[in-house]
């Protein structure tokens, strides 16, 4: 068969490397004029485009450099690029990158060994997204419930707490109480009741014998970095235990180094029953995720009831493998607590000047903006305009979370540059 004659080419006769090359050429507003028609507005991001990064710096299209004060919501703990993770992700791209589940890999047995033995858990459930592992967290805990603790078909529910961040999907915008995040979405998932985060009474008094989980954050990232009373997350897995239910702890975000310990949870002296994994997991190269827990819980699942295609993936377990491998030295969990200290400190001296007030544990901080002064956003802008990328979140409070591989040098100047922004508003 004859191939079809082309009459036009969209390139204008150009090969890939030339279209490449004009597209390189666009400059940062063009690019962003250029998104407008084709993606669907479900962001609203800064107006930077990042074309290269390193560490803890990114750069533009047009070479201006910008420290991250973000790190793609802690997908990037260990800074953008890390060696030891891209020389993992390299050595396995010229081997294998998937077979999915239908057959073994010979990397994953190594990372469900080491993440477990990490996290001081049993077994590993290794998914792609955060959204997914809380997916499979949901659908682990009824299974459970139905399976061991007897509760009745399809009646089993879930405890959540108010202002929860876990993800995006129909059953987690379900148990939001974010507005925008349900509104139009509906019909909504049953079985989750909600809570006053930071309520032990409001909890107890919404756990029945149909309780299959209770399903927190142990610091509410997206809510504003909301750090609970200290004895909260104690309290939990005692009434937890007490009740008959699992503790399910979704550690996606302040989890893996972020806090200044391991896990979030560690700050006070609890073990839950299944954690969440994500982000970080990835080292900021591609999406990993797990369910991590006891075995009793996680061997409710059997072959065909759940599964994904790119779950536990070569290339996956290899980073991931990586991603454990530097946390298991622990520097980057002392590097978060010594450098915390820096934050808060400097965040301190910022009260009454602009900021309101500031919740921080590690290297992670909510902070609240004068509503005077700017809402988040404004705010966020003006960081950037002095080089330093930061996230707004409700109102006018923004979010500080650098990479765990930022100096003392470059957390001070952030720290300057947030001095600057307030006192370029009223």
């Amino acid at each position: 068969m004859t191939a079809p004659v082309r009459t036009e080419d969209p390139q204008g006769a150009r090969g890939p490397r030339e279209a490449r090359d004009a597209q390189e050429t666009r400059g940062s507003q063009e690019l962003i004029r250029a998104e407008e028609p084709v993606l669907a507005h479900n962001y609203h991001p800064l107006p930077v485009v990042v074309a290269r990064a390193e560490g803890t710096w990114v750069e533009d299209v047009e070479g201006r450099r910008y420290l991250d004060m973000l790190a793609g919501y802690s997908a990037l703990n260990f800074g953008h690029r890390h060696p030891a993770l891209i020389e993992a992700a390299h050595r396995q791209l010229d081997r294998l990158t998937l077979t999915s589940r239908a057959f073994h890999n010979d990397r994953l047995a190594e990372f469900a060994e080491r993440l477990a033995a990490l996290t001081g858990m049993d077994m590993v459930l290794p998914m792609n997204t955060g959204a997914e592992a809380v997916e499979s967290g949901v659908k682990v805990a009824r299974k459970w419930a139905y399976d061991v603790k007897g509760v009745p078909a399809d009646r089993a529910t879930i405890v959540v707490a108010a202002d929860n961040f876990h993800g995006r999907t129909t059953t987690i915008v379900s148990f939001s109480t974010d507005e925008t995040a349900r509104a139009g979405f509906g019909p909504f998932t049953p079985g989750f009741r909600v809570v006053p985060y930071n309520d032990l009474a409001a909890m107890e008094a919404a756990v029945d014998e149909t309780t299959a989980a209770v399903l927190i954050e142990p610091i509410q990232g997206e809510a504003g970095v909301i750090i609970p009373d200290e004895g909260y997350l104690a309290g939990v897995r005692e009434l937890t235990r007490r009740k008959g239910c699992l503790f399910i702890a979704d550690e996606i975000q302040s989890g893996l180094g972020r806090t200044g310990r391991t896990l979030a949870v560690e700050h006070e002296p609890v073990v839950p029953d299944v954690l969440l994994l994500g982000k970080a997991l990835g080292g900021g190269i591609v999406p990993v995720s797990a369910v991590v827990g006891r075995r009793e819980v996680l061997g409710v699942l059997h072959p065909g009831e759940h599964g994904s295609t790119f779950g536990g993936n070569p290339l996956a377990a290899a980073v991931g493998t990586a991603v454990v491998e530097l946390l298991e030295t622990g520097e980057f969990q002392r590097r978060a607590a010594e450098l915390g200290a820096i934050l808060r400190d400097g965040l301190t001296g910022l009260v009454g000047r602009g900021v309101v007030g500031f919740r921080s544990r590690g290297l992670w901080a909510g902070v609240d903006v004068d509503p005077a002064l700017g809402t988040g956003r404004e705010i966020s802008e003006r960081l950037m305009r002095q080089g330093v990328l930061a996230k707004d979140t409700h109102g006018s409070t923004i979010r500080l979370a650098p990479p765990l591989t930022i100096t003392g040098e470059e957390l001070t100047g952030a720290l300057g540059a947030l001095e600057k922004a307030l006192g370029q508003g009223g």
